[in-house]
């Protein structure tokens, strides 16, 4: 399987130049540690001026980021507020496409589709894509999706579990999997159709078992609610469809490769800001340690679906409930800056 690096925009210029006269010079060091070592990954609040390593900060920063930063001091960072446990307001923000109440159990037709795809996994020729299986308690089923609906509006993001157009940005046209430079898996009609049903189980209310947590090292994580098998598809990696060209001063924090085209004016990524869904919140391994290669239990792999590039994150091994998700931002490349992942 052809993996990318999570993003192929250029790094952004620094955020702020520091100069050092001295080493006494006490802007030069960090106000979580005291050292002014790795001064290109130092900080400074546009409101204080206080000094902070990106990777003493709480949550970790990956890349400086674009625009004004403020230190947690000077932003007053705070946990953020729980969405309410409300079924009816928690429908309206997922749009979900039923009238019935979320107890409703999957249609004989769809538990038959699902026992046939969880019988092709054992082929040794080629091993089929299975799909997510859903928490049977309707109320923690609210607890999940109420837990997703507090990071996206935390981070000012509209929900939406498709690759989304917009005006100004590329069309959905430019989304032609034929001009991928270096060939892309074609997924298979069976797995297409794993792939749909997934979506078709979220518009009817029949969640992924993943719960959104805020850790105060690693900002917000996904973790498993029950158990996941492997080749589970977790999620699509969605959000807005851009040139890559247009995207050289973004900061590269979510910003997924979805077509590595020969000529690079055709490149595109998914920018998640705007819209988009939990895929957003799974954070990377440390591939630049052993310990942090073992966390990884996602496999992020991009495919031709019917033409059009797709990015699916999917269980490379079984997921006990409560683990945390990770997965390579790099694939086989070392370029995205993940040396200070936890």
């Amino acid at each position: 399987m052809l993996l990318r690096r999570r993003t192929e925009a250029p790094k952004p210029n620094t955020h702020r130049p520091i100069t050092y006269e001295s080493p006494d010079d006490d802007d030069s060091r960090c106000e979580k540690c005291g050292s002014g070592d790795f001064p290109d990954e130092l900080l400074l609040c546009d409101k204080c001026d206080k000094g902070f390593h990106l990777f003493c900060l709480r949550p970790i920063l990956v890349s400086v980021p674009k625009g004004s930063w403020f230190c947690p001091s000077c932003s007053h960072h705070k946990r953020p507020k729980p969405f309410p446990l409300v079924q009816t307001k928690i429908i309206d923000f997922f749009r979900i496409q039923r009238s019935t109440d979320l107890t409703q159990k999957l249609t004989q037709d769809n538990l038959r589709k699902r026992k046939r795809a969880s019988g092709l996994v054992m082929s040794k020729k080629r091993r089929k894509l299975l799909p997510f299986n859903p928490t049977e308690d309707p109320e923690r089923r609210l607890q999940q999706m109420a837990s997703l609906a507090t990071a996206l509006r935390a981070s000012g993001t509209e929900f939406t579990d498709e690759l989304t157009y917009v005006t100004g940005m590329a069309p959905r046209s430019a989304n032609s999997a034929v001009l991928e430079k270096g060939g892309m898996q074609v997924l298979s009609k069976e797995d297409i159709e794993t792939l749909n049903l997934c979506k078709h189980m979220m518009n009817r209310g029949e969640w992924p078992p993943l719960m959104v947590e805020y850790d105060p090292k690693e900002g917000f994580t996904v973790q498993a609610d029950r158990f996941i098998k492997d080749l589970t598809i977790i999620t699509e990696y969605v959000g807005d469809v851009d040139y890559l060209n247009n995207r050289e001063n973004d900061d590269g924090d979510s910003t997924m490769t979805l077509l590595h085209a020969s000529n690079p004016a055709q490149s595109l990524v998914v920018c998640p800001y705007k819209h988009g869904n939990i895929a957003r919140f799974v954070n990377g391994i440390n591939n630049h340690t052993a310990d942090g290669k073992k966390k990884q239990n996602l496999k992020c792999v991009r495919y031709n679906v019917n033409g059009e590039c797709r990015v699916l994150l999917v269980a490379n091994r079984d997921i006990a409930k409560g683990e945390r998700l990770y997965y390579d931002y790099n694939g086989y490349e070392k370029e995205y800056p993940t040396e200070h992942f936890v």
